[in-house]
């Protein structure tokens, strides 16, 4: 009975991770429509993709360590019912400054669904055989749900308005709160305090204007408003590090990074965001631009990225019966190393299956990373600290895709210019310039630009593949200390003076974490 409770509460889990990460990517299919329905200005259109993100990433960091104090499962049905409601404020708006609102707000509740669920699964799960096997599913649903996202985007615009598209996920948030308190253990721990008001503010600010600059520096180049957003957000960044380490109860414990392995795992997991983010973005251009796909079968044949990477995940407890759980991730990367190489090759009769090969032996070999990597992240932490751990995840899988888009992204644009001989300065505009062009003159300039955008691609693979090589050198070779890192100490503590936990439950249900301190504490 209890293994059954364990398996429904998970499905409630993995639901919002699935149906999030479908309203996230379709909004990219439907974002022409509702712009010209609403009269969208280009700035409104960049608010209306970019607001859920903004805050998702700037608040996570928050919301894990909230629900570590306030409690998981109240803050995931508030985050739940919250992320229904303001779908269905989205899906009817009539301006776009409804719609900016509306997306923003969506951020916020959005911001609680992946800590809180990671975190559960910890509680939910106690062996590392389940647990891993449980974080597979979840993660396995957040990239189908990618993958799958403009494809159902695709099949509702042909139907219905471009609304439809936010009521997909209300169903299964609308289950958070029906369901988790009968499927879901609440867990909160008196030990972890409330966030501090200086810190939250620290690390929004922080989090926000990188990576606005690091969105902007891809879309508008070296320019000093973005620059100037990525120092302010260093320097910020900065200071919050500084606060965290002389605070008894940080918002974000990063002497957790004092575990190697777990240290690793989370520059894997930023950097293998950098490579196919970056790598993502060249291949849905490719499709369209220079292989002429419309929006829907580009989505359709960029899917096996996303379903790769569900299988890699699905995949991964199996591999570690076999091999270490070291040697899997670092084996995997190999793997998308070999895949992102496969790019090169790409140009000719066959530049569509090998794009589609290429994403979807790059994505499989992630999977390890994703499912093992993040189980390390959350379960090397005492229960009590494991929304913190989430979130820090999160903020690496956030930072990492945007730090991809920008970088590759600029990388790729430069291979452009320099094979146009900077006559033009994206794909899109020589496809634009064309159209005034006669026949022949307009057919020379189109060729030359996909040239020079498939060179883009080719330089984009190789940089992917150095990454995913790099990284499988670091896992691999990154051990844990010979002295072991006392993780459950509060930062007063001193070494060797490791807290005992003991668990109770009060007569309310709800799972509660007393710590006895150690000597000398």
């Amino acid at each position: 009975m209890r293994i059954n409770r364990a398996a429904l509460g998970l499905g409630v889990l993995v639901l919002p991770a699935l149906f999030v990460a479908v309203d996230q990517t379709a909004l990219l299919l439907a974002l022409p429509q509702l712009s010209a329905d609403l009269g969208a200005t280009n700035v409104q259109q960049l608010w209306i993709s970019d607001s859920y993100g903004f805050l998702v990433a700037g608040l996570v960091i928050t919301m894990g360590t909230l629900g570590d104090r306030f409690g998981r499962r109240r803050l995931l049905m508030i985050g739940g019912a919250a992320f229904a409601v303001m779908s269905v404020v989205a899906a009817f708006a009539s301006s776009p400054l409804t719609l900016i609102i509306a997306r923003g707000l969506l951020g916020v509740a959005g911001a609680t669904l992946a800590p809180s669920t990671l975190a559960l699964i910890t509680t939910m799960f106690g062996d590392d055989r389940r647990r891993g096997q449980a974080i597979a599913v979840w993660a396995a649903c957040q990239f189908t749900g990618g993958a799958l996202g403009p494809v159902l985007a695709g099949l509702l615009l042909q139907h219905f308005w471009w609304g439809s598209v936010f009521l997909a996920a209300v169903p299964a948030m609308v289950m958070l709160p029906l369901a988790g308190p009968f499927l879901l253990p609440e867990f909160r721990s008196d030990r972890a305090g409330w966030p501090d008001l200086t810190s939250v503010g620290l690390s929004l600010l922080a989090v926000l204007t990188t990576v606005y600059g690091v969105k902007q520096l891809a879309v508008e180049g070296v320019r000093g408003v973005p620059v100037a957003a990525v120092v302010v957000g260093a320097v910020v960044g900065y200071v919050f590090v500084r606060r965290q380490l002389r605070l008894e109860s940080p918002l974000l414990d990063l002497r957790l990074l004092r575990n190697r392995p777990l240290t690793a795992a989370l520059v894997a997991l930023v950097f293998a965001g950098v490579a196919m983010a970056g790598t993502g973005l060249a291949v849905t251009q490719y499709l369209q631009s220079v292989l002429g796909l419309s929006p829907l079968a580009s989505a359709v044949s960029f899917a096996p990225m996303g379903l790769a990477v569900a299988i890699g995940t699905l995949a991964a407890p199996a591999l570690t019966r076999r091999v270490s759980r070291t040697s899997a991730i670092a084996g995997g990367l190999v793997v998308s190393a070999s895949g992102a190489l496969l790019l090169v090759a790409v140009g000719g009769v066959f530049s569509l299956p090998l794009v589609m090969a290429s994403i979807a032996v790059l994505a499989l070999g992630t999977g390890p990373l994703f499912a093992l990597g993040t189980g390390l992240v959350v379960g090397s932490v005492p229960p009590e600290r494991a929304g913190s751990a989430a979130s820090m995840s999160e903020t690496g899988n956030y930072l990492g895709g945007s730090l991809g888009f920008a970088v590759l992204g600029v990388v790729a644009a430069v291979v452009y210019r320099a094979g146009m001989d900077g006559t033009s300065d994206s794909l899109a505009g020589a496809v634009a310039q064309s159209r005034h062009l006669p026949a022949g003159q307009g057919a020379e300039l189109l060729h030359a630009a996909r040239e020079a955008f498939t060179s883009g691609l080719h330089v984009t693979g190789v940089l992917a593949a150095v990454i995913f090589a790099g990284l499988a050198v670091l896992v691999a070779t990154m051990r844990p200390a010979r002295r072991s890192v006392d993780l459950g100490r509060t930062p007063a503590g001193r070494a060797g003076a490791r807290p005992t936990c003991s668990a109770r439950t009060t007569g309310d249900g709800v799972v509660r974490r007393a710590g006895r301190r150690g000597p000398g504490e």
